[in-house]
């Protein structure tokens, strides 16, 4: 519909009630739990029983806070150990995979790049299961063979990490490939007609172009790694994550302090979006 256009009074309510359905139906659960979070009821759910800041601040059983409760906060704290040596590990990859791919004399670049893109495609049970047993397996084959026990074939904190990494790096690869096709060519034949080695061009030209790329796909991959499930579930060791701790707990029962947590992690997220936006924009101006 062109906007000059005059428009029906039906195609403007329509319009409109899509709109507000659209955005009801995004953040009206995100809300509920955020209300929820604060609701003075031994449930995690309705109805509502008055304000209470117990589920944050809480210290006597039942009602033992977020800030209170060792499981939680060691589930949190492993989420953001994860997230950050994924974030770190899958910028480094994606980044260097990017400056491969843009070279023209790579052989076989479509092909491979296309195999890159493939863990984006397959779904995060059959990656972390597919992980998980060929971890496994090389891990029995070194002991049999030559005795050797490698923690980082077992479940745990770094299989976690590598799992991670098989699909985070795919993304950070995207981003990356699409913010160097932009670089102009010609600014790093000036460099290197002017004396620069291929380091300094790198370094003074490709990287600061790049950083609005790096630091937007970083934040995206930090964020893709703390709240990852489907792929974790089946690498963690006894060092739960927090999606995977919440998960055990909803399945077993549990308090409305999933809410308190959930409330934490949407501030948390929207405030890191609201930054990495507003830093975008003041590199813009």
């Amino acid at each position: 519909m062109i906007r000059s256009l005059p428009s029906s009074h039906f195609y403007r309510w329509g319009m409109t009630t899509y709109v507000v359905l659209f955005y009801l139906f995004l953040f009206a659960p995100l809300v509920i739990t955020c209300v929820l979070a604060f609701n003075d009821s031994d449930f995690p759910s309705l109805p509502w029983k008055g304000f209470s800041l117990d589920w944050f601040i809480g210290d006597t059983h039942p009602r033992i806070g977020i800030f209170n409760d060792a499981n939680n906060l060691s589930s949190i704290w492993v989420s953001l150990k994860t997230a950050f040596w994924v974030s770190l590990l899958s910028l480094s990859l994606g980044t260097v995979a990017a400056l491969l791919f843009e070279q023209e004399n790579f052989r076989f670049k479509p092909f491979l790049y296309y195999l890159a893109l493939t863990p984006l495609v397959i779904p995060g049970v059959i990656l972390g299961i597919s992980i998980l047993l060929t971890a496994n397996s090389a891990g029995l084959w070194m002991e049999e063979r030559w005795g050797l026990d490698i923690p980082l074939l077992r479940p745990g904190f770094w299989l976690v990490v590598l799992g991670q990494m098989a699909f985070i790096t795919t993304f950070v690869l995207l981003v990356v490939s699409a913010r160097l096709r932009k670089l102009d060519p010609s600014l790093a034949e000036a460099a290197l007609n002017l004396g620069a080695n291929r380091w300094q061009v790198f370094w003074l030209i490709t990287l600061p172009y790049l950083r609005p790329a790096l630091i937007g796909s970083g934040a995206v991959a930090f964020l893709m790694s703390f709240e990852n499930f489907n792929t974790t579930l089946f690498l963690v060791g006894s060092e739960t994550t927090l999606p995977v701790n919440l998960y055990l707990q909803v399945r077993d029962g549990s308090t409305p302090v999933i809410n308190a947590i959930s409330f934490l992690m949407i501030v948390g997220t929207s405030l890191l979006g609201l930054v990495n936006i507003l830093l975008q924009r003041r590199r813009q101006d």
